[in-house]
């Protein structure tokens, strides 16, 4: 059992919560992922790591509430226990196995979305800790979305932030952003890195293909059971077959086939509906039929 030190809503649906997993501390580095099950009975669900404290032997994750076994685990209280915490799973982010030296002279654009924002922290604050250049666009639907502001600003170099709305920050998409960043301001970047929803990491990647950018996205949420077995997470990637899980889960955002992998993202969501609808029956005490009845 993995104890659940701390508990906190970071936005309307979006749950940040400290664990205790000692021996996933030790080993986490940026870009890697857990895989989650509340209680014996659930789903196993991969996420992204959120940051890491080997000397608190603690792993933090950010779950936003959208099916049947996300709101369970986010259910969960402080002082209460995850079933499962595996992990550290998945290729570490390319420019962990970068030497200092070449990692110094280079400049990083990140590009969060949403969610996206808490996996790209670790990798921001484990490049400042080694005097690398980063500046940071955050987007967000409303400023109420908006997540990790405070702790994103205390390590990057600049921060931008992008709402559709316009209630905080420039009002529009992370690209027009990196569009000013790189055609009016004369910003020059070695690497992006792109976390978020899958749409907006594809356009992304448009956005910086005409610069000759390098565009690194990660597709954490494609995975379903996390070791490759199940095949679900299957991606093209330069015309090449990948599984996600065991392959990245960060790919080069140039050579991803993203209508295809929106397209295998949303296979699941007729399940997930029905889940979220037996969830509902039983709540009620009522004996669910569904999928029963001819």
């Amino acid at each position: 059992m993995f104890k659940i030190r701390e508990k906190e809503e970071l936005a309307p649906g979006i749950i940040r919560m400290r664990v205790e997993a000692p021996r996933v501390a030790a080993s986490a580095k940026p870009g890697q992922f857990v895989i989650v099950r509340a209680d014996e009975h659930g789903e196993r669900v991969p996420l992204t790591i959120a940051d890491y404290d080997a000397a608190e032997g603690t792993v933090t994750i950010v779950t936003q509430m959208i099916g049947v076994s996300t709101r369970k685990i986010c259910a969960l209280e402080q002082g209460e226990a995850l079933a499962d915490f595996a992990g550290p799973l998945g290729r570490p982010s390319e420019f962990v196995s970068c030497p200092p030296e070449e990692l110094r002279s280079k400049r990083f654009l990140f590009v969060a979305g949403g969610v996206g924002t808490a996996p790209v922290y670790p990798q921001v604050k484990w490049l400042h800790a080694r005097g690398v250049r980063a500046d940071v666009i955050i987007g967000a639907k409303t400023r109420d979305m908006l997540i990790y502001v405070d702790e994103m600003r205390a390590v990057a170099d600049h921060l931008h932030i992008a709402t559709d709305d316009g209630s905080e920050g420039v009002k529009g998409m992370v690209t027009d952003v990196i569009r000013d960043l790189v055609e009016k301001r004369g910003e020059h970047y070695d690497e992006c890195v792109a976390i978020g929803p899958m749409i907006m990491m594809k356009f992304v990647a448009l956005t910086t293909r005409p610069y000759g950018l390098k565009t690194t996205v990660s597709l954490n949420a494609l995975m379903v059971d996390g070791t490759g077995m199940c095949g679900a997470c299957r991606v093209t990637v330069g015309g090449r077959t990948r599984f996600t899980c065991v392959d990245g889960p960060e790919f080069d955002g140039h050579a991803v086939d993203f209508d295809e992998a929106m397209r295998r993202q949303g296979m699941y969501r007729t399940q997930e509906e029905r889940a979220r609808a037996i969830a509902a029956e039983r709540a009620a005490g009522h004996q669910c039929r569904i999928g029963l009845d001819k």
